[in-house]
């Protein structure tokens, strides 16, 4: 019998890995020890996070990157191959892709999708994005969508109608056709995998009001993080659905406060890549709508150290306390992020998730 996907599990507070599949990570640094994201990375850091119990490894979907000295996130796994083996090898934890809406057919993707979720044993999960870099969609000779929530709505019906049915579906949509078009097998999940979207505008949070399991949204301070929450809520509860609210942030955990604060500096402004960092910001700022708009002014560092996500930095006590703070927020799980998956993961769960524990978030 399958077991329930691990976002659905019994810890309060869910956790993940972020970004680990490309280069850098969130962080856009220079220092010798950054994110190199080769496979034997992504493999060693998988397997950490499936040994100490973490929920979620979730990737980017990157297809150029931001520049700068490093040409930060240049080198980047796609992200169905790169879950397909991570599930063979791995046993608890889910393993999520990251796609394109507007780059991916809905019939190839149902079938890859499928494949993950058989592989893992009902483990997959899909993070649908529409993308907001007009470079990386030239790449493809491909405008990015005026509507682009609109086209998701459909493509994702089209993957639950594969899934669904037994024969052969047609489809006419405003931007999708197809004949006689069948995928088996189906998703072990149904109606489909697990989905997720990563959204802080209107129309991102409507579509995961209407069709996703889980939403991803960043917050400027934890004290007025609440208000995305009961805004997301409130959009889902009009659809008569219940979405649950994920955030990103993060992480520098030491033995010291003052320890964590000058690594969080070393790498996050001495030696960010500043290039690469002026070329994300005006990127997101213009396209994207992924952040509050005075956080461009205010959170460089948070830029560089992590995407403009919210900084976890200090020692465990001082992290737990605020993951504590955040979850009673309202927010269901938190993906993370560091400058080195590997050396840095392994003292965050044995430190940090203890602590958890003990305030009543997690069970093990």
């Amino acid at each position: 019998m399958m077991k329930a996907h691990p976002l659905k599990g019994e810890n309060r507070l869910k956790l993940g890995v972020f970004s680990a599949n490309a280069d850098g990570g969130l962080a856009i640094t220079d220092v010798p020890e950054r994110w190199a994201a080769r496979w034997q990375d992504n493999l060693t850091a998988a397997q950490i996070a499936d040994r100490a119990g973490l929920e979620f490894f979730l990737p980017i979907a990157r297809w150029r990157g931001f520049g700068g000295k490093n040409r930060v996130r240049e080198w980047s796994f796609e992200t169905f191959t790169w879950a397909a083996a991570l599930a063979a090898v791995t046993e608890r934890i889910a393993l999520f892709m990251t796609v394109h809406v507007p780059l991916l057919h809905p019939l190839y993707a149902a079938k890859s999708l499928a494949t993950v979720d058989h592989i893992s044993q009902g483990r997959a999960g899909l993070n649908i994005v529409c993308g907001w870099n007009p470079k990386e969609f030239g790449m493809f000779g491909i405008p990015l969508v005026e509507k682009g929530y609109d086209q998701a709505a459909e493509w994702l019906e089209i993957v639950e109608r594969l899934y669904a049915s037994d024969e052969p579906i047609d489809h006419a949509g405003a931007y999708y056709s197809l004949k006689e078009a069948v995928s088996r097998p189906a998703s072990l999940q149904m109606p489909r995998p697990v989905t997720m979207n990563a959204a802080f505008g209107g129309p991102g949070r409507d579509f995961a009001a209407a069709h996703c399991d889980y939403l991803f949204t960043t917050f400027t301070e934890i004290a007025d993080a609440g208000k995305h929450v009961a805004d997301i809520r409130d959009r889902a509860r009009m659809k008569s659905r219940e979405v649950g609210v994920y955030t990103v942030c993060h992480v520098v955990c030491r033995q010291t406060q003052r320890e964590a604060e000058d690594y969080y500096s070393r790498y996050a402004v001495i030696m960010a890549d500043h290039a690469a960092v002026d070329q994300h910001m005006a990127g997101k700022k213009e396209f994207s709508q992924s952040h509050d708009r005075e956080a461009y002014d205010r959170y460089r560092q948070r830029f560089a150290g992590g995407a403009g996500s919210y900084p976890l930095i200090g020692t465990p006590e001082r992290i737990a306390e605020d993951m504590i703070a955040i979850a009673q927020q309202g927010y269901a799980g938190i993906a993370l992020s560091f400058v080195n998956y590997t050396q840095e993961l392994p003292y965050f769960c044995d430190r940090v998730l203890p602590l958890l524990k003990k305030a009543g978030l997690r069970a093990g």
